[in-house]
C-alpha cells in the first residue's frame, strides 16, 4: 500500500486505455498514439471466461514500452492472481483486478502487493458487500461506469452511486472506468473519482492530445465548482 495516499489522491489524472484489442499491432499503435502526452495507460486483459470477449494476453511485447510510460493492468479474468508475476516481470507497475471472479481478494492483494501497486475493481452491476478486504489496504479502487467486457458503451452514473459514499471517507485514488467522456466527466469527478480512464474519446479523434488535454482541464476544476455546477 502507497505510504502518501492523501497526496496521491489529490492527483487527479486522466488515463488512456486503447480498450480490449486482440491485435498486437492495434495496441502498439495506441501506445506509441499516446506516449508523447499521457503518463500513465490503462492496459485491459480478458480472458473469454470473465466476459465474452477476448484480448491479447502475451505481456511479452510491452517491455518495449513499460520503461516509458507507468502501465497499469485491468484483469478481467478468472483467478487474476496468475497473470501477477508474467506482468510484473514485463513491467507493469499496477495491478487492478476484477473481483467477480477471484477466488481470494486477499491473495490477489498481498500477492499483488510484492510486485507493484495493487487494486481492485468492481463491475457495475456489483455491489460493495462483495469487497471482502479492508479499502485502506488497497492502492486504488476501480469502479466501472459500464458493463465490464467491452468498450463503446454509454456511461452510466447509477453505478457509480456506491463510488459516491467512499467519496470522503477514504483517501485512496479512486478510479472510474466506461464511458468517459467531455460530458460525463464531470459527474464522475463530482461522486468522488480521481483517475479517470477514457478509450473511445481519446481514440476515436482527429486529435487524440486535444481530447485528453480537454479532460485533464476539466477535472482540474475545484471539486467545490464540479458540484455546484452539477447542481445546475
Amino acid at each position: 500500500m502507497q505510504t502518501d495516499i492523501s497526496a496521491q489522491k489529490e492527483i487527479l489524472e486522466i488515463i488512456p486505455s486503447p480498450g480490449p484489442q486482440k491485435d498486437w499491432k492495434v495496441l502498439a499503435e495506441r501506445i506509441e498514439l499516446v506516449k508523447p502526452f499521457a503518463k500513465t495507460i490503462h492496459i485491459d486483459i480478458i480472458d473469454g471466461k470473465f466476459a465474452n470477449n477476448t484480448t491479447f494476453m502475451d505481456p511479452e511485447p510491452f517491455k518495449k514500452y513499460t520503461s516509458d510510460m507507468f502501465f497499469e493492468l485491468h484483469m478481467m479474468v478468472e483467478n487474476p492472481v496468475q497473470y501477477l508475476k508474467p506482468w510484473a516481470d514485463a513491467g507493469f507497475k499496477r495491478f487492478i483486478g476484477q473481483i467477480e471472479k477471484m477466488p481470494d481478494q486477499a491473495e490477489f492483494v498481498a500477492q499483488g502487493q510484492l510486485l507493484a501497486e495493487v487494486g481492485l475493481a468492481i463491475d457495475g452491476e456489483t455491489g460493495m458487500e462483495e469487497l471482502q478486504v479492508p479499502i485502506d489496504d488497497l492502492d486504488c479502487l476501480l469502479f466501472m461506469s459500464i458493463k465490464a467486457g467491452f468498450s463503446g458503451q454509454q456511461f452510466n452514473g447509477a453505478y457509480l452511486e456506491k463510488m459516491e459514499m467512499l467519496r470522503d471517507t477514504t483517501w485512496i485514488p479512486l478510479e472510474v472506468d466506461g464511458g468517459v467522456t467531455d460530458t460525463t466527466i464531470l459527474e464522475a469527478r463530482g461522486m468522488g473519482a480521481t483517475r479517470f480512464v477514457s478509450t473511445s474519446f481519446i481514440y476515436n479523434s482527429d486529435d487524440p492530445r486535444k481530447q485528453y488535454e480537454l479532460l485533464q482541464k476539466l477535472v482540474n476544476k475545484p471539486l467545490s465548482a464540479v458540484l455546484e455546477m452539477l447542481k445546475e
